[in-house]
C-alpha cells in the first residue's frame, strides 16, 4: 500500500511540473507576438545606397612621368654603344605633379631584351609633391648577345595617379676578335699570342712559361675594330691567383707587350712587361686602347700585383714633334703595386683645305722657274736647251 501511494505522488508531481512548462511556452509566445503586432515595421529597414560612390583619392589626382637618360656629356653622341659583357648604366627619374606624396612601383618592360640582363625589374620609390626620384638601372647584355639594337621601357604606377611610361634604345657591337684563356692546377705550359690590327692601330705579343701552381690564370684579349661610344677598340684582361712554385727552379715567366704606333694613326703608346716570379698572391692587369669612338685616342694601363720576385714595366708615348713620354720601373723582392698609366694625344693633324682654302690653294701656282736662254747656234744644243727649260714643267 505504501508504494502505490508514492507511485501516484511521483505522477502527480510530474504532471505539475508538465502544465507549468506548457503555461510558460504559451505566454511567451503571446508576448512575442504582441510585440510583432505591436511594431508598425512588419520587416527589418534596408540601408538606402548613396547615389555615388565617394573616390578614395579625395580629389588628389595627377600624373606620373617617367625619363630614362644614359650619363655623360650631350655632345656625345654614340654613348648608347655596348659590347657582350660590358655593362650600361642608365637613370630612371619619375616625377610626381600630384598635391601629396606617393609610393611608385617602377617597373621594367624588357620587350626585346632577356630579363636577366637587367639589375632590377621592380622598384619602390617614395616620390614627395611636385618634386622627381631617381634611380639607377644596368643593363648587361651576356657574353653571347647578338650585335644590334635593343629597346626597353619602364613604367611608373601609384594609387591616385595616371601611370607614366618612357622607353629607352642601345646597341650591341660584336667583336671582330675576342681570346680568353682560364687556367687551374699544377705542372707545366707555355702560352704565345700575338695579335696586330691596322684598323685599331694594336700590336700585342705575350710570351709565358709556367712551371708550378696555380687557383687561376687569365689572359683575355678582345677587339672591335669600329668602336663606337666608350667601347674599346682593344683590351687586355689579366688576372692571377695564388701562384707558388712547388719544386726547384719553378717560376711563372713572362713579357707581355702593347703597342699603338703614331705613324699608323696610334696614340703613340708603347707598354713593355717581363716577370720572373717564384710566388704571386694575385694580379690584376688591364690594358684598354680606344683608337675611334667618344674616347678616341687614348690609352690606359693598370696593374696590381702582389709577388715574390723580379718584375719590370718600360712605358712611353712618342708623338714625332709633339711629345715623348718615358717611365721605367724594375722591382727584386716581395712587393705589392699598384700602378695606372694613361696616354691620351689629343693633337689635331692639318687637313688639307681645313681653313677653306682649297680654292685659292688650286688656283695659285708655284712661281716657276726663269727660262734659259738659249745661246746655241747648233740644233744638238738648241735641243738641250729646251728640255732644261721644260724640265720639272
Amino acid at each position: 500500500g505504501v508504494s502505490m501511494k508514492r507511485q501516484m505522488i511521483s505522477i502527480t508531481i510530474i504532471f505539475i511540473l508538465t502544465a507549468c512548462l506548457a503555461q510558460a511556452t504559451v505566454e511567451e509566445t503571446g508576448a512575442v507576438a504582441e510585440g510583432v503586432s505591436g511594431n508598425p515595421w512588419t520587416a527589418p529597414a534596408t540601408p538606402s545606397m548613396p547615389t555615388y560612390l565617394p573616390s578614395p583619392c579625395s580629389g588628389d589626382t595627377g600624373t606620373l612621368s617617367v625619363s630614362i637618360g644614359l650619363s655623360g656629356p650631350e655632345s656625345e653622341l654614340d654613348k648608347c654603344y655596348t659590347t657582350p659583357g660590358k655593362p650600361l648604366n642608365f637613370m630612371v627619374s619619375v616625377s610626381n605633379d600630384g598635391k601629396t606624396e606617393v609610393e611608385a612601383e617602377v617597373s621594367v618592360k624588357p620587350e626585346g631584351c632577356p630579363f636577366e640582363w637587367f639589375s632590377s625589374t621592380t622598384t619602390a620609390l617614395t616620390i614627395p609633391a611636385g618634386v622627381s626620384r631617381s634611380c639607377a638601372l644596368e643593363v648587361l647584355p651576356d657574353i653571347n648577345a647578338v650585335a644590334g639594337e635593343y629597346k626597353f621601357a619602364v613604367e611608373a604606377s601609384a594609387k591616385c595617379r595616371r601611370s607614366g611610361f618612357g622607353e629607352a634604345k642601345f646597341k650591341v657591337q660584336a667583336f671582330d676578335y675576342a681570346s680568353e684563356t682560364s687556367v687551374s692546377g699544377s705542372g707545366q705550359f707555355q702560352i704565345n699570342k700575338n695579335l696586330r690590327s691596322m684598323n685599331s692601330g694594336i700590336k700585342a705579343t705575350k710570351n709565358v712559361l709556367f712551371s708550378g701552381s696555380v687557383d687561376a690564370l687569365v689572359k683575355n684579349e678582345y677587339l672591335v675594330d669600329e668602336a663606337k661610344g666608350k667601347n674599346a677598340n682593344f683590351q687586355e684582361q689579366d688576372a692571377v691567383d695564388n701562384y707558388n712554385a712547388v719544386s726547384l727552379g719553378d717560376a711563372l715567366v713572362g713579357t707581355e707587350s702593347f703597342k699603338s704606333s703614331a705613324v699608323f694613326g696610334g696614340v703613340g703608346a708603347k707598354v713593355r712587361e717581363s716577370y720572373d716570379v717564384q710566388q704571386m698572391e694575385f694580379k690584376d692587369q688591364d690594358f684598354t686602347l680606344h683608337q675611334t669612338g667618344s674616347l678616341k685616342k687614348t690609352a690606359e694601363f693598370k696593374t696590381l700585383d702582389n709577388f715574390t720576385g723580379y718584375f719590370l714595366i718600360d712605358a712611353s708615348q712618342v708623338i714625332p714633334g709633339e711629345k715623348n713620354l718615358k717611365e721605367f720601373e724594375e722591382y727584386l723582392g716581395s712587393f705589392e703595386i699598384d700602378r695606372r698609366i694613361l696616354f691620351r694625344d689629343d693633337t689635331k693633324s692639318k687637313v688639307p683645305c681645313g681653313e677653306g682654302d682649297c680654292a685659292e690653294a688650286s688656283s695659285s701656282k708655284a712661281p716657276s722657274a726663269p727660262a734659259f736662254t738659249s745661246l746655241c747656234h747648233s740644233s744638238s744644243c738648241n735641243n738641250f736647251a729646251n728640255r732644261l727649260n721644260s724640265f720639272g714643267h
